[in-house]
């Protein structure tokens, strides 16, 4: 949904996102969050209205329509109030900071966001989404605006007390160095009995019916789901695989997963799967395909975790790719004005494109003989169960169903194709991009497809030479031609981490040269000399209400967590102990926070399981024998793996000095041979595959 571009533009004309400028022609005098906005704010002495929402937001959508677009609305609003509007996707610190304040003000938290600032950006009221008028025992948005604005007016000296207090509440859960826990003397690494109580935790929480961890609404948790696979990896527990299976069976079997085009939604309504909110984030998806492809080496019948996998990278390929080379951000919920409307069917008309012959078969298959599931109108496609079981109720082999439901699905996505798109935030982020690097990436290797590495390359390439300002540093977000904004930690991490697993797959060591460049601006820029750790912002950046810290897993992986990852990584193959010291103070200094809610910090818990050496990485040289090798590796089954890829002959003298894992490495006589390393110690070399699987075994 966009304003109405025939009223008079506000300031938001001349920003770069999509979702700032779906505002620019509202009534409402926006501003973007900067010196000029928060300088007047001061000057005429108002309170700030923050809203803080992003495209692919469907009640962002709703109070724009409802309120923003009001004439009487922005009338108040421009009187009153000095209006910012804020991109969550562009400021995650400004989201993170007021995100914290309207849970601590309201007692929960969502987009849109409305915040209500003192001049000095001191938060005094928050709430989420507004309805225009009371209901639902909400209150309307203008009796909002006209108490806050009488409030301001009578009783200021109070909500400027108020706004002092809630600000010392959000700098102590941002977690400032003063709030954590000092370092001793001596520094000791914690052990995996961690990664125990949080699987535990999650065997608590887990819906053994449909799968996920709490019930509605429900969230992917993919970073759950791999710390159960790693579990299994490291431990044997078979509780623990059946919850990552069986989570990601019922989700790819269900709503959330779109059945026609790949790819999965954000979230499910409901606590089956069935119907989502039908926004598709790439982050989402680049997070869940390491999850299916990890699960899928213990056991994958009929391949459908990895045919997931395959298919959400498909998805990518087909409808997120910046000309330029980069990744979109996200498809929205919405097309004509509503919720779902490009995804759902009827069944008559399912059966008019593939024919009655085959109404039997989409009844069972995609439950179209079922209810209507979406809203008592239309079906949202989700399937029974396994391709076996529907195969055998019809009386068809499981391949005379494949190639059937394949034939059925290439034409209702042409006929979707036909419909009113969902809007398209296509600006490209560094952060969510290192992300899909990574899970391109790791599926170019994991399914022998090349297109899904090139793609990764192609991104990886946008971001290192596209993603920079003048002074050489990292920025976070690019659209129409323009790059901007510095990058938080995020960016780094999730970049770093991206560039390591695509070295992985290449053997092309400048993308390891790059992820180590990042790495040395996070230790010089984002570093906590105080204690141990990253902050979520530079040290040359804005002065916010708080210096942000992300140490828990929320819908992306705690930024810390990911660096941890990288810096083990980088330990491992270029020998370097104050990298892995520096992990080390880190989960030193985390220990008695983590012990308290383990299942909060996934991603840290996977960065300590690698450190603890859950598995070897291994040298890879080209030669005869290749294949055999690579087919031992990828059957490995083992979360964690790395892969290093050196040329039969070596690598240069150069090479070998910034990377030592590599030095000396040389395939033996023209026969492809491995080194299986571990703690910078490598094994003999190996060139016969069932040697590779025991030593790979041990």
């Amino acid at each position: 949904m966009t304003s109405a571009p025939d009223r008079p533009a506000n300031q938001l004309v001349h920003e770069t996102s999509p979702y700032l400028l779906q505002h620019a022609h509202n009534p409402v005098d926006w501003h973007p969050w900067g010196a000029p906005a928060l300088a007047r704010a001061e000057t005429e002495d108002k309170p700030i209205f923050l809203s803080i929402g992003y495209a692919a937001c469907h009640w962002c959508h709703v109070m724009e329509h409802e309120s923003f677009e009001n004439e009487d609305v922005a009338a108040f609003l421009n009187q009153h109030f000095v209006c910012i509007k804020v991109d969550r996707e562009e400021r995650p610190d400004l989201d993170d900071i007021y995100m914290k304040a309207t849970q601590v003000l309201s007692g929960q938290g969502g987009w849109p966001m409305s915040v209500f600032l003192t001049p000095q950006r001191l938060p005094f009221y928050a709430g989420t989404y507004f309805p225009p008028t009371q209901r639902h025992g909400m209150p309307g948005f203008m009796q909002v605006l006209s108490s806050l604005a009488g409030l301001w007016e009578r009783q200021r000296e109070q909500l400027v007390e108020q706004a002092g207090k809630v600000a010392a509440q959000v700098r102590q859960l941002s977690l400032q160095s003063e709030h954590l826990p000092a370092l001793g003397p001596s520094v000791t690494r914690p052990g995996l009995e961690l990664v125990d109580a949080a699987v535990a935790q999650l065997a608590n929480l887990f819906d053994a019916r449909w799968g996920g961890f709490g019930g509605a609404p429900k969230f992917p948790h993919a970073d759950d789901i791999r710390l159960c696979t790693w579990q299994h990896a490291a431990t044997g527990d078979p509780q623990a695989l059946h919850m990552a299976r069986h989570t990601l069976q019922c989700m790819l079997r269900g709503g959330i997963f779109d059945q026609l085009g790949g790819g999965f939604a954000r979230y499910s309504v409901d606590g089956e799967w069935t119907i989502p909110h039908f926004e598709k984030m790439l982050y989402d998806n680049a997070l869940l395909v390491p999850a299916l492809l990890e699960t899928a080496a213990f056991g994958d019948e009929g391949g459908e975790l990895a045919d997931a996998a395959r298919r959400t990278c498909e998805w990518v390929l087909a409808e997120m790719v910046d000309p330029a080379g980069g990744l979109w951000s996200t498809l929205d919920a919405d097309s004509e004005g509503h919720e779902g409307r490009f995804y759902v069917w009827q069944r008559d008309e399912v059966l008019q494109l593939v024919g009655k012959q085959h109404a039997a078969l989409v009844d069972d298959y995609w439950e179209l003989g079922k209810p209507e599931n979406f809203e008592g109108i239309a079906w949202n496609l989700r399937r029974p169960g396994p391709d076996a079981e529907v195969a055998e109720r019809l009386g068809l082999s499981v391949d005379e169903l494949s190639s059937t439901v394949l034939e059925l699905r290439a034409k209702l996505l042409a006929a979707r194709a036909g419909r009113v798109r969902p809007g398209t935030d296509d600006k490209v982020l560094t952060a969510w991009n290192g992300l899909m690097i990574s899970a391109l990436a790791r599926a170019g290797v994991a399914l022998d497809e090349p297109r899904f590495t090139a793609a990764a390359r192609d991104a990886a390439r946008f971001c290192l030479e596209t993603l920079r300002g003048d002074d050489g540093r990292l920025l976070s977000t690019y659209r129409a031609g323009r790059a901007r904004l510095p990058a938080h930690l995020a960016d780094h991490a999730y970049l770093a981490a991206g560039l390591l697993d695509l070295f992985e797959a290449t053997g092309e060591v400048s993308w390891a040269d790059a992820a180590l460049a990042l790495v040395d601006d996070v230790r010089a820029h984002f570093a906590d000399a105080e204690r141990a750790g990253f902050f979520f912002t530079a040290d040359d950046a804005e002065e916010l209400l708080a210096r942000p810290r992300d140490l828990t897993d929320g819908a992306l992986p705690s930024s810390n967590g990911v660096m941890a990852e990288v810096l083990v990584r980088l330990g491992e193959t270029t020998g370097r102990a104050d990298l892995i010291d520096e992990v080390d103070r880190l989960f030193a200094m985390l220990q008695p926070i983590l012990a308290g809610s383990p299942s909060a910090f996934a991603r840290l818990l996977l960065a300590l399981s690698r450190a603890q050496g859950a598995a070897p990485t291994v040298v890879l040289g080209a030669g005869a024998g290749l294949v055999e090798l690579q087919r031992v590796l990828r059957d490995a089954a083992r979360p964690g793996l790395s892969v290093l890829r050196v040329p039969a002959e070596g690598v240069a003298n150069d090479v070998a000095a910034r990377w030592p894992i590599l030095a000396g490495k040389r395939s033996e006589g023209a026969q492809a041979t491995a080194w299986v390393c571990r703690h910078g110690t490598c094994q003999a070399p190996i060139t016969d595959a069932g040697v590779l699987e025991a030593a790979l075994a041990s």
